[in-house]
């Protein structure tokens, strides 16, 4: 058991292929909240992995993510990635109340009939790619294009916009410290840009998400302006993150993998089990995300943290718990489905989560039906990853078939 005052330094900067960070494995092996440092913020933190803690920490009142608003909070980039209006950095009942709304937006119903128009730009990008000819980079062609046109075409904004707007969002993903004064302006002109489509969205509303955001109601209860505009820069921030990184990272695992790939291709009924599994192993991300603040002095798994203390739960260490699962860090496609925690946990489970899955489902799906002899034109040592920022993702995955 490690004491109270023992913190340990921990860039979380492991960025070999789709392996466990041996940092966190070992962490997590302990059983016990433990207290870590981060490359930036002038404060410690706990670092919670049991998938019962961590399911703790996410749903209880006495953590508070609005806590951390205006500290110097410890994290993995030189400038925070969440503005301190967002909806990730709210707590009950405020937050309810926002999501409630949100969501409206991305139900089961609603996504389903935004699925055509996933699948129309998966094909149009994968006819480019078949085009071209092999070898082909299916991350410049499809993964890293799909989610960014679905959720930018999807929030009706205009193309021309988006080339700027994507540069935008990787300034603040980047976890050099030079990058500061870039990703500090790169946050402001996103929100700036998106205050102002809201703005003009409220005027003359049409078939795309923020004017759906604006039209939800509850009784007499509408998301305000600002409100839609952070919830519509969260949405393209997230929009090109999450799904981006885990496109690249399944596809890699089905070429490198072929039980997984053939399982897909007998079975594609199996799709989102499938799917579930693999989002569940995968460590797509380094380190920890948005931490939260104790308001009282809590209790929790043989630790004792002291109200002001930040509390960092990860995600990947609660998705690889042996008690919940079984034989963890294998990818078993038998395995009775259990939630994960790859789109969070509580009052922070990403409200756009069905969203995120269909565009899986239609990325791999198209992929795999209409190049049934893909494969990896190099070996997979070969495969260059990212370590510029905080995603774990290839930079490049040439195919042949």
């Amino acid at each position: 058991m490690t004491s109270d005052n023992e913190t340990l330094t921990c860039p979380f900067d492991f960025s070999r292929a789709l392996d466990f960070d041996p940092s966190l494995g070992s962490l997590m092996e302990l059983r016990t909240p433990v207290r870590i440092r981060l490359p930036y913020g002038d404060a410690d933190a706990w670092l919670v992995t049991g998938f019962d803690a961590v399911k703790q920490v996410t749903t209880d009142q006495r953590f508070s993510r609005a806590g951390i608003t205006g500290k110097d909070y410890p994290r993995m980039t030189p400038e925070p990635i969440v503005s301190p209006e967002s909806i990730n950095v709210m707590d009950p009942p405020h937050s309810s109340r926002v999501r409630h709304l949100a969501s409206q937006a991305f139900t089961q119903q609603q996504v389903d009939a935004m699925r055509h128009r996933i699948v129309e730009l998966a094909d149009r990008l994968l006819d480019d790619m078949e085009r071209q000819g092999p070898p082909a980079d299916v991350v410049e062609h499809l993964s890293d294009k799909l989610p960014q046109h679905a959720v930018l075409d999807l929030l009706g904004i205009k193309r021309k916009d988006w080339p700027w707007i994507q540069d935008a969002v990787h300034q603040l993903l980047v976890v050099g410290a030079e990058n500061k004064e870039a990703a500090t302006k790169a946050k402001a002109d996103l929100a700036d840009y998106f205050a102002e489509l809201v703005a003009q969205r409220r005027k003359s509303p049409g078939p795309d998400l923020i004017s759906a955001m604006a039209a939800a109601q509850e009784g007499d209860e509408q998301l305000d302006d600002r409100e839609l505009s952070v919830m519509t820069l969260t949405l393209a921030l997230s929009g090109q993150d999450t799904a981006t990184c885990q496109i690249s990272n399944i596809i890699y695992l089905l070429l490198t993998r072929p039980v997984l790939l053939q399982h897909l291709r007998s079975g594609p009924e199996t799709m989102t089990d499938v799917l579930h599994e693999m989002l569940r192993c995968i460590p797509f991300r380094k380190g920890v995300g948005i931490p939260r603040v104790a308001l009282e002095d809590v209790e929790l798994d043989g630790a004792h943290i002291r109200a002001g203390d930040f509390v960092h739960v990860s995600y990947l260490t609660a998705n690889r718990d042996p008690e919940r699962y079984p034989d963890p860090h294998v990818i078993d496609l038998d395995r009775h489905s259990a939630p994960h925690m790859t789109f969070g946990w509580g009052g922070h489970r990403c409200i756009a989560m069905p969203l995120a899955m269909a565009e899986l489902e239609v990325a791999i799906g198209r992929l795999v039906e209409r190049f049934p002899r893909l494969r990896l034109a190099v070996a997979p040592e070969e495969v260059r990853w990212d370590t510029k920022t905080i995603r774990r993702f290839p930079l490049e995955l040439p195919v042949a078939w």
